[in-house]
């Protein structure tokens, strides 16, 4: 099989073709050529206005309910998704049933994913059930292919179980990511607490709940010495502990979710439950905050935060509806809006794909000769309105139907796979 992608700006920074306008001839997996002018009258033909190509995007942190929760999602939907997105990675959290917390869901996902134009990576449960009680055997999964450790979508609250996960994972160079939510002093809080909470009767979350976590986690690494995600701060004080902690040298990485990035707690005026979301929209000081985190690299990579739910779930009143909304097949589109005046291309492509890997020990792509072929195609400037036609998630719990969004994904190349919209 062979693909020919005309035209297209390749933005690698790796690649001695950055930023220059190629050809790209891709035969059975591998990139073959890139030049000028390359003909391939058998080759599938990619060629469309203001092309561009970078290596694959790769999330982090998705929910993909499979196996167990498969009304919500599954590896299939998960997949479709995912490329319609442009990523041809997906590292996933451990909230399924059963979770993934032991070796044998480890190898799951990665034997009913193995063939796919998308790598699942699973990241393993740091306590079993990810109840925060009994610690798994995170070194049997390290080495069946988990990624990296955590409980998802709940957060280690406990200090001791905390300290030894840090410690359990520091001889072989694993990763602990942890949502920074203190449930406790969130104290069922239903949005941002704020201004906004308060005129619309609804309890809120205080930043705080998010930043004694982040306080408390980065303690622990500076005394284990050992390595920690932060996944998906919110707050502009958060920004602050992180960049604080990167000074001093601490092992820690943190991301943002794109939702936290494009709105405000205003946006929850409606009453719209596809926007409660955790962690939730705060304010624009903190939106503006963690652009700027993103811009000094205090922030290493955007997520989707892509939570699906079903409709029961979210079509029901705004105090009973659950946390979260899809994501992935729109996280380019959103960011690529919000931050085009902020980062440069370049910028969002490397929070999108190259520091995902780096931050998790991956091989990283290359768009080069004699390399896979491992790419995303997409044009940037594309403006487009967002419909339910172009969901591909089993669940619709987004916000984002009827808004603007800036960078059309055309397709995903991942060796011998690939496709196209």
């Amino acid at each position: 099989m062979q693909l020919l992608i005309k035209n297209a700006t390749i933005i690698d920074p790796s690649s001695p073709y950055h930023h220059q306008q190629r050809d790209i001839l891709v035969s059975n997996g591998m990139i073959e050529r890139i030049g000028e002018e390359i003909t391939a009258p058998n080759a599938t033909r990619i060629d469309e206005k203001d092309l561009h190509v970078s290596i694959g995007w790769m999330d982090l942190g998705a929910q993909i309910c499979d196996p167990g929760l498969e009304h919500r999602e599954d590896l299939e939907s998960a997949t479709e998704s995912a490329m319609a997105g442009g990523y041809t990675a997906v590292a996933c959290f451990p909230n399924t049933q059963p979770t993934i917390h032991n070796k044998s869901q480890v190898k799951y996902i990665i034997k009913n994913t193995k063939d796919g134009a998308v790598d699942f990576h699973p990241i393993g449960a740091v306590t079993e059930h990810c109840n925060g009680k009994d610690i798994t055997e995170m070194y049997d999964m390290k080495f069946s292919g988990a990624v990296a450790f955590s409980d998802g979508k709940y957060p280690i609250t406990d200090n001791g179980m905390m300290l030894r996960a840090l410690q359990y994972v520091k001889p072989f160079g694993g990763v602990i990511f942890n949502h920074p939510h203190d449930a406790a002093t969130a104290h069922s809080g239903q949005m941002h607490e704020g201004m906004i909470s308060t005129s619309l009767g609804l309890k809120g979350i205080p930043s705080l709940s998010e930043e004694l976590m982040i306080y408390r986690d980065l303690q622990l690494v500076d005394y284990t010495e050992s390595r920690l995600h932060i996944h998906n701060v919110s707050t502009a004080n958060g920004v602050r502990l992180i960049r604080e902690a990167k000074r001093k040298g601490l092992q820690v990485t943190a991301s943002v979710a794109v939702m936290n990035l494009a709105f405000q707690d205003e946006a929850l005026s409606e009453f719209d439950t596809n926007m409660k979301v955790l962690p939730p929209l705060r304010e624009k000081k903190d939106a503006e905050a963690l652009v700027k985190g993103l811009k000094d690299g205090t922030i290493d990579c955007i997520t989707s935060n892509h939570t699906p739910w079903n409709e029961e779930a979210k079509d029901v009143e705004f105090l009973y509806a659950e946390f979260g909304a899809i994501g992935l097949g729109t996280t380019f589109g959103l960011a690529n809006r919000i931050l085009t005046d902020q980062l440069s291309l370049e910028e969002i492509v490397d929070k999108l794909a190259v520091a995902p890997r780096k931050l998790l020990n991956q091989d990283i792509p290359t768009v080069n000769i004699g390399s896979v072929a491992n790419l995303t195609i997409f044009q940037p400037n594309e403006q487009f309105t967002y419909a339910s036609d172009m969901i591909r998630s089993k669940s619709k719990n987004t916000p984002l139907l009827g808004h603007e969004l800036k960078g059309k994904v055309i397709g995903v190349v991942n060796g011998k796979y690939s496709s196209f919209s």
